[in-house]
């Protein structure tokens, strides 16, 4: 595996992490059952990110949710600076609305240097949404609802997952993403 390689670093990442940890306890399933599409964009601007997300989400709505349950788009070229990211969101959010796939499809986010409002940069409980590139998750409203209604108590998922980082603390993440 390259280093530096996006899709690898975001394997790499989302085993390590985001299942290995437990941050998400949706992810494993879909994950093991092969039914996460990972898709490298090469766009170099937002229009092309734009376009590809447009397609990718269309992509996704006719998809076979037996095949493919969520989307992942890696997207190392664009949107490198957080803010620009998340003010790339609002136009995200507004696409989905555009094609009419509201209450269908929604979109979570992650990013290098994810900043939660209200917190210091350094937080540890922004890694939660830091991923190694840019990336967009595209989910299926109805499988984050069964998910969400076969967990106990879904509202514990992100007081959990502050607690692992705590423990884990920042040496600690940045030993597990090691190469």
């Amino acid at each position: 595996m390259s280093s530096d390689d996006p899709i690898a670093l975001t394997r790499r990442w989302l085993e390590r992490a985001v299942i290995g940890l437990n941050l998400c306890p949706f992810a494993k399933s879909v994950y093991v059952k092969q039914q996460v599409r990972f898709v490298l964009s090469e766009a170099r601007d937002t229009d092309a990110l734009l376009q590809l997300l447009r397609a990718e989400l269309l992509w996704l709505h006719d998809a076979d949710p037996g095949q493919t349950d969520t989307t992942l788009i890696v997207h190392p070229h664009v949107l490198t600076d957080f803010l620009d990211y998340n003010d790339f969101l609002d136009l995200a959010d507004g696409l989905v609305a555009e094609l009419g796939l509201e209450g269908e499809i929604q979109i979570a986010s992650f990013h290098p240097d994810y900043q939660f409002a209200g917190t210091a940069y350094d937080d540890i409980g922004n890694h939660t949404n830091r991923s190694p590139c840019p990336t967009l998750h595209l989910l299926r409203e109805a499988s984050v609802e069964r998910a969400v209604a076969a967990f106990p108590d879904p509202d514990a998922i992100v007081e959990r997952n502050i607690a692992t980082l705590e423990r884990l603390g920042v040496d600690g993440w940045h030993r597990l993403m090691k190469p």
